[in-house]
């Protein structure tokens, strides 16, 4: 298969609407964006982490390559804003799982559409996954207090959940999306502070404002593949 074979196949399967909502929903931020005198950097962070969860959340595995250049955009945008835990998750964890997550996802494609076959967790899983992330999130937070994070408890909670949330996504777990509505949420709250601080970040606050809606949108869908008691 071309390159243009590729591209052509990872665009089908959008509705109506997708086809609507999706293209204006980036076009709304980069004319935001350049309003704002926003920084070139977070833009293409913008970008390419809206086609991120766009593609991820239609089981596209082209949503890993556009994912590769996003992480590191994000890593010096959470930098350059002194929020360490989620410089050192995406330089460090989320880069390399996003190549993992070519390999795995290309195992389990459907023949006919090449999107995701999605699964979910048993309650024992379930169980084991959250007590986790929680004492985790506990324990990064009491670390980045030390080392002066701008936002500690913010920063580990979605620092670890996202950790969580990317293996739950490699693993296509429905359950992800519960994770993303939290770190989506609580990622909204810390780019404002440091939006209201004096960072040029708008296009971020922007991005997690739009994962937030997605979260929950990709929810909905993935019920309606997946049979999951809530």
């Amino acid at each position: 298969m071309n390159i243009c074979d590729f591209i052509k196949r990872e665009f089908t399967g959008f509705g109506k609407y997708e086809r609507i909502f999706f293209p204006l929903e980036i076009l709304l931020i980069i004319f935001i964006s350049f309003l704002t005198g926003d920084s070139k950097i977070a833009l293409v962070s913008a970008i390419c982490g809206i086609s991120y969860t766009i593609l991820a959340g239609k089981g596209k595995i082209s949503c890993y390559f556009i994912g590769l250049t996003g992480t590191l955009c994000y890593a010096y945008i959470a930098y350059k804003n002194h929020l360490y835990g989620n410089l050192f998750l995406y330089i460090l964890f989320y880069f390399p799982m996003q190549i993992v997550g070519i390999f795995k996802w290309k195992k389990h494609l459907k023949k006919d559409s090449q999107e995701i076959i999605k699964t979910k967790m048993t309650g024992t899983e379930n169980i084991i996954f959250f007590t986790a992330v929680i004492t985790g999130s506990v324990l990064l937070a009491l670390i980045l207090k030390q080392f002066g994070d701008a936002t500690p408890f913010i920063d580990a909670v979605t620092t670890i959940f996202s950790i969580g949330g990317l293996i739950l996504t490699i693993k296509r777990c429905i359950e992800q999306w519960y994770v993303w509505i939290i770190v989506n949420g609580l990622s909204v709250i810390m780019w404002i502070q440091a939006y209201i601080n004096g960072s040029n970040c708008l296009a971020t606050v922007i991005m997690w404002l739009t994962y937030f809606i997605l979260a929950f949108y990709f929810l909905h869908n993935w019920k309606k593949e997946v049979s999951f008691d809530i």
